[in-house]
């Protein structure tokens, strides 16, 4: 079975609003998709249905809310499937973790390592993953003296050490600078290339890379555009999601918008 992400009907309503509106949508494990949509679009609390901590709040029998054929799901049986890296975790790793213990952490999903047993080939996978993503040399400092870009790199690590099928990476490029947005880039890109699929949520046209090509454009907690690139990345449909006229460009499959 491909289907990763299957909605129908979803809607979420917190605080008396509906954040999710009558959400019908599928994601198979196959695709690299970018889901793109201004603040306060629904795209966090699409995240927070992916891992469990919101449901639909209507569940009549035409909705349906699966994760790999799964109505119901223990995100610690999920990590070899699935990787995510959120700003929410960035923040969760505020005790003085080293770069190292972070990676190691992921193979218990936990914040830190406890009494947990490392065995050798752990510590040989957590190290290789590093290397990968060419931070090795931070790898004994601890989390909260790095710059944004380097812990994320770090827990991006953490989330690829049980080898997911699919990574999501919310709002990456959060706080951080041109270079290291660069590096968050080139780094996405590497990912894919080994195969991992990455699904993107962002704000940014700037974080999309050459190989995706879906693109979920979300808007006042609807689903305002689905399909492919040259169908939906665009200055006209981006210029209607944002609410003004922006053109979009491009070089080398790096992308930015400006406001004309």
């Amino acid at each position: 079975m491909n289907d990763f992400i299957e909605l129908k009907k979803v809607s979420v309503i917190r605080s008396g609003r509906k954040i999710l509106d009558n959400i019908n949508l599928e994601i198979n494990s196959d695709e690299n998709v970018v889901i793109i949509g201004p603040n306060g679009s629904g795209k966090s609390v699409f995240i927070k249905l992916l891992t469990g901590k919101f449901y639909p709040s209507y569940t009549g029998d035409d909705t349906v809310c699966r994760l790999f054929g799964r109505k119901r799901w223990n995100i610690h049986d999920l990590r070899s499937t699935l990787g995510i890296v959120t700003n929410e975790l960035q923040y969760d790793f505020h005790n003085e973790i080293t770069g190292f213990e972070a990676v190691l952490s992921g193979f218990f999903s936990s914040i830190g390592i406890f009494k947990h047993r490392i065995t050798k080939e752990m510590a040989e996978k957590a190290a290789d993953i590093i290397e990968f993503l060419e931070v090795s040399h931070l790898k004994d400092r601890k989390l909260e003296t790095m710059s944004s870009g380097e812990a994320r790199r770090f827990l991006i690590a953490r989330s690829l050490v049980n080898n997911p099928k699919v990574l999501i990476l919310d709002e990456p490029s959060n706080s951080l600078d041109i270079a290291s947005s660069l590096k968050l880039y080139n780094t996405m890109r590497k990912i894919s290339s080994c195969g991992t699929k990455i699904i993107l949520v962002t704000h940014l046209v700037s974080d999309v890379i050459p190989e995706i090509n879906r693109f979920i454009l979300f808007k006042d907690g609807k689903i305002f555009a689905d399909g492919v690139r040259a169908e939906v990345f665009n200055s006209d449909k981006l210029s209607s999601l944002f609410g003004l006229e922006v053109k979009l460009y491009g070089d080398n499959g790096l992308y930015d918008i400006k406001v004309i």
